[in-house]
């Protein structure tokens, strides 16, 4: 089978899922065996298009044209390769996560729940493989629009204004910024094609290059670029699993990926830096960093401060991208793949904590580690992923961005990574601590405290993840050179700079 093939049936093959699963909406057990087999099935084809994207065969293919110059077009490239990768392996964890979460917590509409995941991870490839702005804003869109129905899945008011929330926001910060972006674009370069080097460079004054470059970093609403955040927290009323799809699978990820992509293949690094069109961007990313930490620190709902999290780490994909040098893209890169691994560990264990113990609120949590060691733990590897600590991958790309912030002359970046670190250290291992440290309230000194961990399907589901944050930290050369791969459409690409550092570590 051809890899073009294989593209088409990456993004087709979760919608056929869409189609079966109502089919069983009475045997639950067929129903997500559907879901886990559609999974794994995606897994295995995103797969074999890296075995042969690896072995030099160019992938591409266009669909047919919506309207005259707007074809619906994939290719493959290495960060949408490795973004795609990223997606259907979590996609399998966390159909597993979710078998064990909905029928534990007796959650309502459960066909209709594994529906719109399928939709939403199909949406997902079509972002990863998108070949031109186009087809990336047309899945885009479909991704909000799939992902609405499991925000506001619990349906009674909370939820209700929290999918509100999170569907205005979102379209109307596409229809009111992205979409003129993507027209003026258009009209500029005289194409939508992503090309290295940026279809940009050369044909628009620095000024205007700054302008519009805003309107596609807040146009970008699931990158949660301060302020176009807000929606973020909101649509914390979902469902676990949902939040973990948000954080790590999908939704957000296809927001820093799509700053990642305009930045490389409409404006070009080479010309950003040239111009300084994007050192605006790199305050309000740094701003947005430390920012959203000190939240983090306010919030004693669990759900909440990690939202808040996920808030500053995408701060750092974005910066990556504001820096425009060929290290610090590397290193947002990374970052996608580590704080994806992390967050949904630190997710998992959330969704477990309720679970278990109905408890949702930080404060409720002393001891906690206690009766859910395992759970506990894992959390604790999450958090020092996220923290940027080794053994842990996201220490990594913490690494490369601090790299890639010397390289575009803005050495004070490193300073405020530091501090981010520290601030996530300080409203992530007090959780740990206390939940290891002290007993139940409601156990007495010297009592033996029962182990109560979640359903079995959650708590694999957490090694399994937990497992991976560990693992990327010996893997991260693998996904480095992957990335140093990507053409930035200048001469000194990143590889001779990993290479380079690689050596030096």
């Amino acid at each position: 089978m051809s890899g073009s093939d294989l593209l088409l049936i990456s993004i087709f093959l979760p919608l056929l899922a869409t189609l079966l699963i109502p089919m069983f909406d009475k045997w639950q057990n067929i129903r997500e065996a559907v879901t886990l087999t559609a999974a794994v099935l995606l897994l295995v084809t995103v797969v074999s298009i890296f075995a042969k994207f690896t072995a030099g065969e160019t992938i591409e293919t266009s669909s047919f044209e919506v309207l005259p110059g707007l074809p619906l077009a994939f290719d493959v490239e290495p960060l949408g390769m490795l973004f795609a990768l990223v997606a259907s392996v979590l996609w399998i964890v966390n159909s597993l996560y979710s078998i064990g979460y909905m029928r534990s917590h007796d959650e309502p509409r459960q066909t209709p729940f594994y529906m719109c995941f399928a939709v939403a991870l199909s949406s997902t490839m079509g972002i990863a493989f998108a070949s031109n702005l186009f087809t990336l804003f047309l899945f885009y869109e479909i991704l909000t629009l799939s992902t609405y129905p499991l925000v506001a899945h619990k349906a009674d008011e909370k939820a209700i204004n929290g999918g509100r929330i999170y569907l205005i926001m979102l379209l109307g910060t596409s229809m009111l910024l992205l979409l003129p972006a993507i027209i003026i674009t258009a009209v500029i370069a005289g194409t939508l094609d992503f090309a290295p080097g940026g279809i940009l460079a050369g044909k628009v004054d620095d000024t205007v290059l700054a302008l519009l470059l805003a309107l596609y970093a807040f146009g970008i609403g699931k990158a949660a670029v301060m302020p176009v955040h807000f929606w973020l927290p909101a649509a914390m009323v979902a469902p676990t699993p949902v939040s973990a799809l948000l954080h790590a699978v999908a939704v957000v990820k296809a927001g820093v990926f799509t700053v990642i992509k305009v930045v490389v293949y409409v404006f070009g690094i080479e010309n950003l830096t040239k111009t300084g069109a994007s050192d605006w961007l790199v305050f309000v990313a740094a701003f947005s960093l430390i920012t959203a930490s000190i939240v983090a620190l306010t919030r004693d709902n669990l759900k909440a401060r990690l939202a808040y999290s996920t808030v500053s780490q995408l701060a750092y994909v974005v910066l990556g991208a504001a820096l425009a040098s060929s290290a610090a893209i590397v290193g947002s890169g990374l970052q996608i793949v580590m704080h994806a691994a992390g967050k949904i560990t630190l997710f998992f264990c959330a969704g477990a904590i309720m679970v278990a113990t109905h408890k949702t609120e930080i404060s409720e949590m002393v001891g906690i580690g206690r009766r859910m060691p395992i759970t506990m733990g894992a959390f604790l590897i999450g958090s020092l992923s996220i923290i940027g600590l080794p053994p842990l991958g996201g220490v990594w790309s913490k690494w490369w961005l601090g790299v890639g912030a010397i390289d575009a002359g803005h050495e004070w970046i490193v300073a405020v990574l530091m501090i981010s670190s520290l601030l996530s250290a300080a409203y992530l291992l007090p959780i740990v601590a206390w939940g290891f440290l002290m007993s139940p309230p409601e156990s007495k000194p010297g009592d033996r405290v029962e182990v109560t961990e979640a359903p079995l399907a959650c708590v694999v589901s957490i090694c399994i993840t937990a497992g991976l944050c560990v693992m990327l930290f010996f893997g991260a050369n693998w996904v480095e050179s992957k990335l140093a791969t990507m053409d930035f459409g200048i001469q000194s690409g990143a590889t001779a700079l990993i290479e380079g550092e690689r050596h030096g570590r």
